[in-house]
């Protein structure tokens, strides 16, 4: 079991913890963070080494820096510095935190050997350097040459095998390297609803491409006693079936991949849910002119982007007598109110299951915005702060930073 690797045991007293977190926060256009959850997830390992008396070393990315460069080539550091974070990191800790202007230059070198047990430093945006996303060893071995023990507590970037997250591990032995807690909480989680699942099982699976989730689906198959597909993805299952969806997003070259996955779920004795309703638009925007059709008969010119009042009600309905629930993906373009109702009813009826003794999990960047939108984050069992990795988690891939600690 993974479990077997987590030593946050280690004695981290006069150590320095050269810890690769995920601080990918969003940010407003004064620089002022919207949603700190993942700063806050980090906490508890950052504060249970500080008061061991170690001293900590941050490491993070934010945003693409090298893909969005301003018009000269050069990085954007105003628009993507983790300078911007500085303060709000300091209330948080309640601790001394300083900030270094690059990662391995003489700055960061200079700072990490000065750093004093309790306080933290924060390392520049690695992303401000190509060795970073190249797995650059080289680069790694600078940024490891910073502490004495390297922690991954950066689940949402765990499926990356980037210098910080995965490369770096090579220069600890497994005496100095460790998970953290919220990658400890990732993984157990994550594990319970694949491996020990209590039954019935219910997985709740949107979003806009069957590309982006074939994968998961078929995994799903392994587990799951229901699956219900909302999103624009459910039209390509439409279409395949020869409905009739409109202007609906679909993946024709998907069509033959979706026929076949309900034949696999049929023979897997998996039932498959899909939205009897959905709420149409006659233009992706907030100001749509809306109508209800039938999924299977939506008129040309119109769109599906939610799913419809009774899709939502039979969703509901499913999620509520389940005993596992995982939930990866919105039910439609949730953003805008017209399209946000299915989305809503699905975090509700998680709640719902949650409060009459299920085990739900949501995963996925806008699952999990949803959620924390409507402020049920802590009405669900366990909200996961990855998207992209906790996927490849639940597809059943090995994530190359959880490898790192564990080999």
């Amino acid at each position: 079991m993974i479990v077997n690797f987590f030593n946050m045991n280690l004695n981290f007293k006069d150590n320095k913890a050269l810890i690769r977190v995920d601080f990918n926060v969003p940010l407003d256009k004064e620089y002022k963070i919207t949603d700190d959850t993942r700063i806050r997830e980090a906490i508890p390992t950052i504060r249970h080494i500080l008061d061991q008396g170690g001293a900590v070393i941050l490491m993070s990315h934010l945003g693409r820096p090298l893909e969005k460069l301003n018009s000269d080539g050069s990085i954007n550091r105003e628009k993507f510095t983790l300078q911007h974070l500085v303060k709000h990191l300091k209330k948080k800790l309640k601790a001394k935190v300083h900030f270094a202007d690059d990662c391995v230059g003489k700055q960061a070198v200079k700072k990490a050997a000065a750093l004093k047990p309790g306080e933290v430093l924060l390392l520049e945006n690695t992303r401000f350097y190509q060795e970073e996303e190249k797995g650059d060893e080289a680069f790694a071995q600078k940024l490891a040459a910073l502490g004495d023990i390297y922690v991954n507590d950066a689940f949402g970037t765990a499926h990356r095998a980037h210098a910080s997250t995965t490369i770096v591990a090579r220069f600890f032995d497994k005496q100095h390297k460790t998970f953290g807690f919220l990658m400890e909480r990732e993984i157990e989680n994550a594990t319970r609803a694949m491996k020990e699942p209590a039954k019935p099982v219910t997985c709740v699976t949107g979003g806009s491409k069957v590309s982006d989730k074939i994968m998961l689906l078929e995994k799903f198959l392994d587990y799951a006693d229901n699956i219900l597909i909302g999103g624009a993805m459910a039209y390509t299952f439409f279409q395949a079936k020869k409905g009739a969806v409109g202007n609906s997003l679909v993946e024709p070259d998907k069509l033959k991949i979706a026929k076949e996955f309900l034949k696999k779920a049929k023979a897997a004795g998996v039932k498959v849910v899909l939205p009897k309703d959905s709420v149409c638009g006659d233009k992706f925007a907030a100001d749509a002119a809306t109508q209800v059709c039938p999924s299977n008969q939506i008129p040309d010119g119109w769109m599906g982007l939610d799913i419809g009042p009774a899709a939502a009600r039979a969703f509901a309905g499913v999620i509520r007598k389940s005993h596992t629930v995982i939930w990866n993906g919105p039910m439609g373009v949730f953003e805008m109110e017209a399209f946000a109702n299915g989305t809503r009813v699905v975090a509700k009826a998680c709640a719902a299951a949650t409060k009459k003794g299920a085990f739900t999990m949501v995963g996925g960047g806008d699952s999990v915005a949803a959620v924390n939108q409507m402020k049920l984050s802590k009405k669900v069992s366990f909200v996961s702060t990855g998207g992209g990795a906790m996927l490849e988690f639940l597809e059943g891939k090995e994530l190359p930073g959880i490898k790192a600690i564990t080999e």
